[in-house]
């Protein structure tokens, strides 16, 4: 099952878990809109793998199942970016 991060890994914007612009690869980094918007080729900057919008869980099944608490954040994402 998904984690469903709370958090953007480059800006740390909160990330609602029922947004269509949240993105994630297959190892579950996290990204909003905007900042995918920056990366070259919309790669993931971690593994460069490609990045997906993020399923939305039905309404019904977040108390059973919840989003994830933990933050994940890395705040030289943009100074990777430049390096790539």
């Amino acid at each position: 099952m998904l984690e469903l991060r709370p958090n953007c890994e480059c800006c740390d914007r909160d990330l609602d878990v029922a947004s269509p612009n949240v993105y994630i690869c297959t190892f579950e980094c996290t990204w909003c809109a905007d900042c995918v918007a920056t990366f070259p080729y919309r790669a993931c900057p971690n593994c460069g793998g490609n990045l997906t919008p993020r399923p939305i869980r039905p309404v019904g099944l977040l108390k059973a199942n919840p989003p994830a608490a933990t933050r994940t954040f890395n705040p030289g994402c943009r100074a990777d970016l430049t390096r790539s």
